[in-house]
């Protein structure tokens, strides 16, 4: 009878191939349909971004308007093409996720071996801070995106022998770009420092070819230039993209307290719009191992980058306390170290035992399986029923949508609410505004309870939503002048 070795066979062969394609396939299934698992609501902070976004216009740059302009001119082109909903808001978020994902799993691959970066991978892009940040229409995703993009163009250029001048431009832009970001203008500086002073990059950064070198060091500086010239121009800018609202010691303690207390709060009951704990408990653990596995070689280029970007996104949280979602880059970088870790520990026991071997895919698929199905459940479920981040999302623009007629008048009393609603007037042909005509012809509706609606029309029907404390959302009436 023929013996059958296992790595002869097709299946064995490619499962890094196919393991990577299904993951692609599952995890962009999971975004794209991502806003109609959870919150399926927007929040305030998302109604306000699309107001912006809309807003923005192409002298912008000229004006000083810069903060997240990349993010806001995708917004504003998804709300002119495919109008004002809930999916429209977010789908400048859906694209930089997919792209973002892609960008995590390449670098991941790039640095580790295969089965470790399949392992991590699936456990990053499936986990509840990265799916938030996905389904979330705020700009707060680039907070992330750029650092990932700018590592792993990186590692393109480190990991070769004669680094390519394409991407070597092309990480200069990037760098460029990310100063939109507000405070990305620290790593900026990180960045090169840290190329300047790590013997590695000092050593990759030499062999670049003059004219590449030469080009990138151009771009780079007119970059900042630019940026201090906006600055100078638009002293506001740098608050905003600098400093901190009224910053101060104590400031900065209340802001580390309210950014990572979603981290910890193992119990819930925190204010924010993360369901706490942000980060579940095995891949804390897996984190953990994988920071003290590289204690010993902390100097090797990956390992300072993920500990001195723990230490960043500290720093980061005391300015802006939903920067500490930034963590989720050094826990990918980690918990591959983790991974790592233990599988290397579990194959030296047993060097010459495949039995062994294949066993060791049993508890790891259990524990991939364990930490996965309990991030879908809480960031799911954590979206609908925790009240108080469920609170903080609504689907009014939907009820608006399939209950109000436009030719109807939509009277919209919150100033927050008015400005984004008022997008429905060019998107929509709606008619929106902030107080109740004293005389009209056409029925109106209102956004909340008004208490003079009854003194201009008669209340026919009203609109209710699971998806806020008050379920009451919009009154209809009829003109007066239709009786």
């Amino acid at each position: 009878m023929k013996k059958i070795i296992i790595s002869r066979l097709w299946l064995y062969r490619y499962r890094f191939v196919l393991g990577y394609i299904l993951l692609g396939l599952a995890f962009a299934a999971t975004v794209i349909f991502l806003p109609f698992l959870t919150p399926a609501g927007l929040s305030t902070a998302e109604m306000e971004s699309a107001t912006t976004s809309f807003n923005t216009h192409f002298a912008s740059l000229a004006d000083g308007n810069i903060v997240d302009l990349p993010y806001h001119i995708l917004q504003k082109l998804s709300i002119l093409l495919f109008g004002l909903s809930i999916y429209s808001v977010k789908l400048p978020s859906i694209f930089i996720g997919l792209l973002l994902g892609l960008l995590l799993i390449l670098l991941l691959n790039r640095w580790f071996k295969s089965n470790v970066a399949l392992f991590a991978s699936i456990i990053t892009v499936f986990s509840a801070p990265f799916l938030f940040l996905t389904g979330s229409g705020a700009p707060l995703i680039m907070l992330v995106f750029w650092p990932t993009f700018l590592l792993w163009l990186g590692s393109k250029i480190q990991g070769n022998k004669h680094p390519s001048s394409f991407y070597a431009l092309s990480f200069a832009f990037a760098l460029l770009l990310s100063l939109f970001t507000p405070h990305l203008i620290y790593l900026a500086i990180f960045i090169i420092l840290f190329a300047i002073f790590n013997p590695h990059l000092r050593f990759t950064v030499k062999k670049l070819s003059k004219i590449a070198l030469f080009t990138t060091i151009i771009i780079i500086v007119a970059g900042f230039t630019t940026f201090t010239l906006l600055c100078i121009k638009q002293p506001t800018l740098i608050t905003s993209m600098l400093l901190a609202d009224n910053f101060s010691i104590n400031t900065f303690l209340d802001n580390l307290r309210l950014a990572f207390a979603p981290f910890f709060a193992w119990g819930g009951g925190v204010e924010s719009t993360f369901p706490s704990p942000l980060i579940g408990l095995g891949s804390f653990a897996l984190a953990f191992v994988g920071l003290l596995s590289t204690t010993k070689g902390f100097f090797a280029s990956r390992n300072a980058i993920a500990s001195c970007f723990i230490i960043f996104s500290i720093v980061l949280a005391g300015l802006r306390p939903e920067a500490a979602i930034l963590l989720i880059l050094p826990f990918a970088i980690l918990i591959a170290h983790g991974l790592r870790y233990i599988l290397e520990k579990w194959y030296n026991l047993f060097p010459e035992n495949p039995y062994a071997r294949i066993f060791a895919i049993l508890p790891i698929s259990l524990l991939l399986g364990i930490i996965i199905i309990s991030d879908m459940s809480h960031f799911i479920f954590g979206y609908r029923y925790t009240p108080n981040v469920a609170d903080q999302f609504n689907n009014d623009i939907t009820l608006i949508h399939e209950n109000v007629n436009p030719d109807d008048i939509l009277v919209v009393n919150s100033d927050t609410e008015y400005n984004f609603y008022r997008i429905l007037n060019e998107t929509a042909n709606f008619h929106v505004v902030d107080t109740i005509p004293v005389t009209h012809s056409n029925n109106f509706a209102t956004l909340g309870e008004f208490s003079n609606a009854n003194n201009s029309g008669k209340l026919y029907r009203i609109i209710t939503s699971p998806k806020s404390d008050n379920s009451a959302r919009i009154y209809l009436y009829t003109s007066n002048q239709e009786e």
